[in-house]
This record gives C-alpha cells, sequence and structure tokens, in this order.
C-alpha cells in the first residue's frame, strides 16, 4: 500500500520552508501527522473570528511575528519560539498586527473556524 502521507519520508520538516509555500494567509497546510494529530502551518495577519473548538484543546507555537490570542478574560502575546495551548471549549480569536507565521498542533479533521463556520474556514487536510 502506498503511503500517502508526504511527510513520513526519512527527511526532518522544515517549518519555515514550509510556511513560505502557503500562498494565502489564514490558511492552514499540513506539513506532519502524529497518530491522530496533525501539524499545520499558516501565514496570518489581522484579526480571525472568535470561536471555539469544544471537543479539544488546540497548540500555537510561533515560528515567525507575535501572535495575539484574544481570550474573554483578555489577550496573550506569543513570541517565535513561544508555545500556548487554549483548552478545549474556550473562545479564542488569533490575530497579528503584521505577518505571522505559526504552527498550529491539533487533531485530524477540527476545523479552524469551530461550529462557527462562514467563509474564513479552510478546506481541512491540505499537505503541503
Amino acid at each position: 500500500m502506498a503511503d500517502l502521507h508526504p511527510q513520513r519520508a526519512s527527511q526532518p520538516v522544515n517549518l519555515a520552508q514550509k510556511a513560505a509555500l502557503i500562498e494565502q494567509q489564514w490558511s492552514p497546510r499540513v506539513v506532519a501527522e502524529m497518530n491522530d494529530y496533525q501539524f499545520k502551518v499558516v501565514r496570518i495577519e489581522g484579526e480571525f473570528i472568535w470561536h471555539s473548538h469544544p471537543e479539544t484543546d488546540e497548540a500555537f507555537l510561533v515560528l515567525e511575528g507575535t501572535l495575539r490570542i484574544d481570550l474573554p478574560e483578555g489577550s496573550v502575546y506569543v513570541q517565535p519560539g513561544e508555545l500556548y495551548v487554549v483548552p478545549r471549549g474556550v473562545e479564542h480569536r488569533t490575530a497579528a498586527q503584521a505577518e505571522t507565521k505559526l504552527m498550529m498542533i491539533e487533531p485530524r479533521g477540527v476545523l479552524n473556524t469551530g461550529h462557527e463556520g462562514g467563509e474564513r474556514t479552510a478546506v481541512n487536510d491540505v499537505w503541503i
């Protein structure tokens, strides 16, 4: 049976290189999988929509720039090399004043807009 996952090869994944290949902002692309979890890179700028993921936590690792995560109790600023986990069910909105590149870690099948939907919902399982 052919391996359907391009990143299960013997080479490490260069996150900065993968992020540079993404043409559109707010379009997460899968770079690796581990069990049922996907590692996605994304380029963002501006503000996303408020949403939550009732079924799972969501992790953000900043590669370049500054990520702002708005939460009900205030905002958290995540710098390059820093990781922040939004607990399941917590409403949040990601934002960046200037273009920011980050990696998201979440279970396969999780929509970027949670149950909110709308025009910002990205297609899942797109590898880069």
